[in-house]
């Protein structure tokens, strides 16, 4: 016979086109999931802060272990922090194109796994900063989650336009957490650096938030670019950018020339950037904040880098000279 029931069966008896990603895919997957409920691109303000504020609380000195373990810590803090954001933050995540596609947003992470998560992070910063730097810089840490999900995201957030003023205090808090790790108090220094980045901070963002003004209105947001004139906002921006780099000029006395070149050069960039936007913004002129929101990240980089070099090389201070 040309053919036999016992032939092999066809391919049309096999599942065909199946959407069912594989095993080591579905892992990925869920790990690059949770990996972004940490929010990896902000947590780079903790790098920049947290290690040039330790080396110059003991300028000259460069202690790697404690370092590294401080960075863990401060990691895990920050990423508890932002992951409870996206889970109080869930509803209106879905509800602007900028997030709709974070892992609670999507459904990548249910909001219980979300919240478990956030939730064991945040212990283990503390246990990690509490056993190899001290309590101190454990307690603090603490104390910034508390503050950025329980004071930002759910009662400034969507009730006031100053939320970022008030509520970028949580992202300053390296720079405290960073001096405490190293000398087990806090001095006028870090407060100083402190205020550099809480100033800092509402020019940063709200040139974010002009570029995404729908998305914060459709969410229900109030930013004040939403409940603004681009004027008024770009004259805030400018108000606090002027106070961003007068407060980075008190630092000097305690650093050398570097800083002070680095201060006062990088200061007078910035502020060129947001004058301006301001002036573009007054004469009715198409702006383009984004460039406001890039070279805010760069000008914070290269002032806390100078710091850092200043404070290695450990040159003779300012203040030595008087």
């Amino acid at each position: 016979m040309s053919g036999s029931s016992s032939a092999a069966p066809t391919d049309a008896s096999v599942p065909q086109g199946s959407d069912r990603p594989s095993l080591p895919r579905r892992v990925r997957d869920t790990v690059l999931a949770y990996i972004a409920l940490t929010k990896p691109r902000v947590i780079e303000l903790l790098l920049v802060a947290t290690i040039p504020v330790m080396l110059q609380a003991d300028r000259g000195e460069v202690e790697l272990p404690l370092i590294v373990f401080t960075l863990i810590g401060g990691w895990l803090g920050a990423g508890s922090a932002n992951t409870l954001n996206m889970v109080a933050d869930a509803d209106i995540d879905q509800k602007m194109k900028r997030t709709a596609r974070r892992p609670i947003a999507r459904h990548a992470v249910s909001t219980r796994a979300a919240l478990i998560f956030g939730i064991v992070l945040g212990f283990a910063s503390f246990a990690v900063l509490s056993l190899a730097a001290n309590l101190l810089s454990a307690l603090l840490v603490l104390a910034t989650i508390a503050f950025y999900v329980g004071v930002y995201t759910m009662i400034l957030k969507r009730r006031t336009w100053q939320n970022v003023v008030w509520g970028g205090a949580a992202g300053c808090m390296p720079t405290l957490v960073g001096w405490a790790a190293v000398t087990g108090s806090l001095s006028w220094e870090p407060i100083v650096l402190f205020l550099v980045i809480f100033f800092w901070t509402p020019p940063h963002t709200w040139a974010l938030a002009m570029r995404y003004k729908e998305d914060y209105k459709a969410a229900g947001v109030p930013m004040l670019p939403v409940i603004a004139t681009e004027e008024r906002v770009t004259r805030q921006m400018l108000f606090y950018t002027w106070a961003t780099v007068i407060t980075s000029l008190v630092l000097i006395p305690a650093t050398s020339w570097i800083y002070l070149a680095v201060s006062v050069l990088g200061g007078g960039w910035f502020l060129s950037r947001v004058h301006k936007l301001y002036s573009e913004t007054r004469a009715g002129a198409e702006v383009a904040p984004l460039k406001v929101f890039l070279q805010s990240n760069e000008y914070l980089a290269v002032l806390f880098c100078g710091l850092a070099i200043d404070a290695v090389v450990n040159m003779k201070t300012i203040a030595d000279f008087f």
